[in-house]
């Protein structure tokens, strides 16, 4: 390792978070030494040793930064100087507007970039436990693939509950792509619990002809299998909503479509025979997840599916849902706004584990793991990203943008999410503007001018941020 008057910064795991961490600190002139357990133990998933592997897709999905969030989020990591996006951009294959990658020659790249910087060591071992006190900073990059002895070690610091290890995701919709003049604001017998109004959900009515077409098409749906080594982890009050279909035609309807104790604004005789629940999700209230709708239904599937629920016809998902082995730890409780463990100062998490969900991502909250425990390091102070950008954004997710749910003690509120623009804070009022010659702007064009003046809003206030001019 190159001489250097800091001590080095630790970091557990060598996939897109670690790396990238890893690689911001040694970029800021301060030495890491870098714990890959692969070489010594494999995963299950994982088919060789070299950092940065792409256990699934070789997809990094959209690269246009003008109207897509995962775009906006490849151009400002590039403008951060990340080491995954300029590995990816190096070993790019066509793939339309998406930036894919050549899985080989990317991982090759980035293990290359790591072992050959004079500020980096790779040691190939695996950690157990958290980090011995002597590592007085350190980041865990673990990956939602964490070793079970290092699992068992977070969760002995961090609490019993605070650990999932499967994860059971209900679709999360777009506000303003739900039907309001079929939908309606209502709680269930209007109870105003702590910190809401009476009207906290939004209701989707069905009526009994509805209801049977919705319950036959979850039952013909298809849907995915689990792999080996994940098992098939139902458990009480997190069956997939298909499963709960086979059980019996009636099941959903006593269960998570339950219609008892509302009443429908828009036709206040009709009794609903069914209806659907969304719950706001973020604190922002622009996006809002469908209660109790847990799938292993396939992406196309699902959305075919449930735009079959009157007010959801042209629904818009931030996420849709799914059921698989995840680890992560419930960061809004448990870290502070710089990703760092709230009852143990110094120790940073980064990546999956943090609670967020894709390559970027990953790289991404790997990337401002290691801006911040480099700045510490160096006795900086630490600068986070604005809110109003991707990288802000999505840290603003997993630290504190979510709701608690007070009706449903227990379940946990905190889910894994890609970026998508309904982590980004609205608009100030006023800022979209009709253009010239249009006479009807509404719908898709208004939404996505919406989202190109989010896109031209991070993008500049990042380049502020990172102290760089704009092109």
């Amino acid at each position: 390792m190159k001489q250097s008057t800091y001590s080095p910064i630790h970091i557990i795991g060598g996939g897109l978070a670690g790396s990238e961490a890893a690689w911001q600190i040694a970029e800021a002139g301060v030495p890491v030494i870098l714990h890959e357990m692969r070489g010594i133990r494999g995963t299950d998933a994982h088919k060789g040793d070299g950092l940065a592997e792409l256990v699934c897709s070789n997809s990094f999905r959209s690269d246009d930064a003008t109207s897509n969030a995962v775009g906006v989020m490849h151009a400002e990591m590039r403008l951060a100087g990340s080491l995954i996006m300029a590995c990816a951009d190096k070993h790019q294959v066509p793939a339309g507007g998406a930036l894919a990658v050549d899985r080989d020659g990317f991982s090759d790249a980035v293990t290359a970039a790591i072992q050959n910087h004079p500020l980096i060591t790779v040691v190939r071992e695996e950690i157990k436990g958290l980090p011995p006190e002597d590592w007085d900073l350190a980041i865990i990059a673990s990956g939602p693939l964490t070793s079970p002895d290092l699992a068992e070690a977070i969760r002995q610091k961090t609490g019993e509950d605070a650990l999932a290890f499967f994860d059971a995701i209900a679709p999360i919709v777009h506000r303003d792509s739900i039907n309001m003049d079929i939908c309606w604001y209502q709680s269930r017998y209007d109870k105003v619990g702590p910190g809401g109004t009476g009207k906290d959900y939004i209701n989707c009515p069905l009526d009994e002809q509805q209801y049977h077409a919705f319950i036959d098409a979850l039952i013909a749906g298809d849907a995915v299998g689990f792999k080996e080594w994940e098992g098939t982890p139902y458990f009480d009050g997190c069956l997939p909503i298909e499963v709960m279909a086979e059980r019996g035609r009636e099941t959903l309807r006593h269960g998570p479509m339950k219609p008892m104790g509302l009443t429908n604004a828009h036709n206040p005789t009709v009794k609903p025979y069914a209806v659907v629940q969304l719950r706001q999700d973020n604190a922002l209230g622009t996006l809002y997840n469908m209660v109790g709708f847990q799938t292993k239904l396939r992406y196309g599937a699902q959305a075919e599916i449930f735009r079959m629920i009157p007010g959801l016809e042209n629904a818009e998902f931030a996420r849709l849902g799914g059921l698989h082995r995840n680890t992560y730890i419930h960061s809004p409780t448990l870290l502070d706004q710089t990703l760092q463990l709230k009852n143990r100062p110094g120790l940073r998490f980064a990546g999956q584990i943090t609670g967020c969900e894709g390559y970027v991502e990953s790289a991404s909250i790997g990337l401002l793991a290691g801006r911040f425990a480099a700045a510490e390091r160096k006795g900086e102070k630490i600068s986070r990203p604005p809110a109003t950008t991707a990288l802000g954004s999505l840290l603003g997710h997993i630290t504190g943008g979510h709701i608690v749910s007070d009706d449903e003690p227990g379940k946990r509120s905190f889910q894994p999410m890609n970026i998508n623009f309904g982590l980004f804070p609205e608009l100030e009022p006023g800022s979209i503007v009709k253009p010239d010659g249009v006479k009807r702007f509404r719908g898709k064009d208004k939404t996505i001018t919406k989202r190109q003046l989010i896109a031209a809003r991070a993008l500049s206030d990042c380049r502020a941020w990172l102290g760089r001019e704009a092109p």
